[in-house]
């Protein structure tokens, strides 16, 4: 079995076993939550496929099952799938059990925004951090004309995923192993890492989860619209 595949079992199987507890019932969920991840999903996936072609990154066939598709190893279709699930699982349980919690959320955000477009803008000629810190710069903005309460809880939720985000992707980027699983063009990122991950992934990961949590509160919300005016 590859080494890209027992990283995805890893982040998916605690999460996916608690989902059916009393205590934590996200099965209850998931109508929002895979359509809302299949939102995610297309764009982030044709960014990838774009990006390995440009050799902006790529994946190393030692660590793969050699299954390929459009040009990506089946394990990198099936991380779209595994690591939102274990994240968005948290922001469910936060969600559940935390319901009044109140960050600083916009003003976190709307700083966000700001050192997201001055980055971008500098590093415009690198597409990892241009097309990542201005794709997420763009989507705040789109966040922040309303009030979203459940931003609060996501950030919270990536706060507390940054810890199994730098195991899972320090073993993707060559922590602990004798190979990375994952590759990276350093003329087309930052440079810097943290450990052996570039400094975009996190900010990838966060538009990543944002996207996923946005498009299944958007779902939530209609769903309870439909069924007020059905009431009324």
């Amino acid at each position: 079995m590859s080494t890209y595949l027992w990283v995805n079992i890893g982040a998916i199987s605690i999460p996916l076993i608690f989902s059916f507890t009393k205590w934590f019932p996200f099965h209850r969920e998931w109508r929002y939550f895979f359509p809302a991840l299949l939102m995610m999903a297309i764009p982030f996936l044709l960014w990838d496929i774009w990006f390995t072609d440009m050799g902006v990154w790529g994946f190393n066939e030692k660590h793969l099952m050699g299954i390929t598709i459009a040009g990506l190893p089946l394990e990198e279709y099936m991380f779209f799938i595994c690591i939102p699930y274990a994240c968005v699982f948290t922001y469910y349980v936060l969600r559940k059990h935390l319901p009044d919690l109140r960050l600083a959320a916009r003003p976190i955000c709307w700083l966000l925004v700001v050192m997201l477009a001055v980055a971008g803008y500098i590093l415009r000629d690198r597409w990892y951090p241009l097309v990542t810190f201005l794709s997420l710069a763009v989507f705040l903005l789109l966040l922040l004309r309303k009030e979203r309460n459940y931003l609060n809880h996501f950030l919270l939720m990536y706060l507390i995923t940054l810890v199994p985000f730098f195991i899972v992707n320090g073993i993707l980027t060559g922590s602990w192993i004798s190979e990375e699983v994952v590759w990276y063009n350093n003329s087309e990122n930052i440079g810097y890492r943290l450990g052996t991950i570039p400094i975009e992934d996190t900010m990838y990961g966060f538009l990543m989860l944002l996207m996923t949590v946005a498009g299944m509160e958007w779902l939530k919300e209609r769903h309870r619209n439909r069924a007020h005016l059905k009431t009324s």
